[in-house]
Formats: C-alpha cells, structure tokens, sequence
C-alpha cells in the first residue's frame, strides 16, 4: 500500500484516523447492509477517477484510513498535495478488497475526499495570488468549519500551503465585538483574557476602526483583526497602526474573496482570512469504479 508523502500528514495521530474511520463508517451503515447480499466478499479491483482536471489531491490518509478499516488496500498514482491531471478523467488511486466492504467505504471515503481536495485547489490557488504579488504575509482559514468535520477541514489547508488559523477556542484568544460589549471595553476585554491565557497563547482582536485597534494593541494584542474594512481604508488603518506599534500583527478580514484578494495585500498587512476557504468551496469530483471480472463471480464460487 502506498501512503501519502505529504508533511501534513504527518500530523495526523494513526488513533485518530482509525476513530473518525470508524465513526463515519458507523454513521453511514449503523445496523445491516443489505446490497451486501448481492455482491459477496469476491476479492475486486476499484479505480479512483478524478473528474475535475488540475485539482490538489487532499485527504488521502483519512480515504486510505476508511478502507483500512474495512479490509481493502489503496495503491495511490498520485500523492498527497499534488495536482491532478490535466485529463478530463484521471486515475488517481486503486483499490482492492472484497467487494461488499470495499463498498461499505466508498462514500464515506469519497466524501471526505472531494471535501479536503476541494479545500485545497483554493487554498492552492489563493497562495499562488499571494505569490504572484510577492505578498509577504499569510493566507488564512477560520473556524467557519462543517461540524465534526473540521480536522479534515484544517488540514486540506494545510496540503494547500495556506495558514489554518486557529484550530478551536482553545488555540488562540480572539476578542471579538459581542466579547467586548459583555465586558464593558476593549481595554478590559484584554486585560481579562490574558489574566487567563498567559504567556503561551497570543491574544487578538476585533476591531471596527484603527482607534479601536490603537486601543487593543496599547492594552497588550498582539494581534488586531480589521474587520470588513474596504481595501484602502485597510491600508491607511494597517500603516498608522504598525507606525505606532511595530511588532503588531496585522489582520484583514471580513468580505475578502478570491476575486478581489489582490485588493488587500499590503507590506502593512501580515495575515488575510477567508471564510470562503470552507463555505461555499466547490468539491472536487472523483468516483470510484468497480472493474468488471473476467469471470462471473457465480462460477468463481463453483
């Protein structure tokens, strides 16, 4: 079986691909499996076809981890973080096992593949952007994740070359406005946060305009969000902000889309999030096809 050599996937804890396996198989068959009866545990062959050309190939430890699960073996033709294609339709992995199991994974696997390729095609081409510009900062996602599907998520950004942000709550402190309005200012909102958090976690904050921003950074931030700024206001906010507080770190977010992320690159600005990176991002189409045996499986039982 070949594995992905992508560094990302190193990440990833074996137990914990073998507990989310497990889950998505018991989500999608919870009792029996009836179209089993028809196809038997024949020993078959399924090719893994990519339908949509120049895509980033993304998830193929937690593909792999569903089929393991299930008795069946991947032999990938592309690795991890590469690009497919440029064919209409593209073989892109192998499997084998028996029949009835290798289709007990072919969905849940599936899904988590197009997702995380998906995922990582536009992070791909969101860093390409960057690049091209010589933008000296980082792209970046957010928690706008699906449900119990965020590790996935997180990581198909990681295959393509832009920053995850923070993971969870727990990650980083991020004040944002409700944060500020229930404690009474941005000043104690900070003082509080890092009364808790110390030393270890970084904390930022939202702020609407580049007084709020003098005002979390003067309180301790070390981060200030400029949220939903239009692009030049950004940068006249972002360089009055890194004059006063040089080691500040700099976010835009708020309305940034592929379309317009040219429009907020700035040597003022150090981070660009993109809730776009997850909601709305187009899926990536494979299918998985059973090659037909030479001999009927009726008389390979006789």
């Amino acid at each position: 079986m070949t594995m992905p050599s992508h560094k990302a996937a190193h990440c990833i804890p074996p137990h914990t691909l073998t507990r989310l396996a497990r889950e998505w198989l018991a989500e999608d068959t919870p009792n029996f499996d009836p179209a089993g009866a028809c196809v038997g545990s024949q020993e078959v062959e399924a090719r893994l076809l990519c339908k949509t050309p120049h895509s980033v190939l993304a998830g193929s430890p937690f593909f792999t981890a569903v089929f393991t699960e299930v008795g069946c073996t991947v032999d990938w033709v592309y690795q991890e973080g590469e690009e497919i294609g440029p064919g209409a339709i593209t073989l892109t992995a192998v499997v084998k096992g028996p029949a009835r199991c290798l289709l007990l994974g072919e969905r849940s696997a599936l899904n988590c593949l197009a997702r995380a390729s998906g995922i990582a095609t536009r992070c791909s081409q969101l860093q390409a952007a960057a690049a091209e510009r010589g933008w000296h900062g980082e792209v970046a996602g957010t928690r706008k994740t699906t449900p119990g599907f965020r590790l996935v998520e997180k990581y198909a950004m990681l295959v393509g070359s832009v920053s995850m942000h923070r993971q969870d709550l727990s990650g980083m402190v991020m004040l944002k406005d409700n944060h500020v309005w229930a404690s009474g200012s941005i000043t104690q909102a900070v003082i509080e946060a890092r009364s808790v958090c110390g030393f270890s976690s970084k904390v930022e904050v939202e702020c609407q305009s580049a007084e709020e921003g003098r005002e979390a950074a003067a309180a301790g931030a070390d981060i200030v969000m400029l949220d939903n700024f239009q692009p030049q206001e950004l940068h006249v906010a972002a360089h009055v902000l890194k004059e006063e507080f040089p080691a500040l770190l700099i976010e835009a977010s708020g309305g940034v889309t592929p379309e317009n992320l040219a429009m907020y690159f700035s040597s003022h600005v150090d981070i660009i999030s993109l809730g776009c990176i997850t909601q709305g991002c187009p899926v990536v189409d494979f299918s998985l096809k059973v090659q037909k045996p030479a001999t009927p499986p009726s008389l390979l039982e006789r």
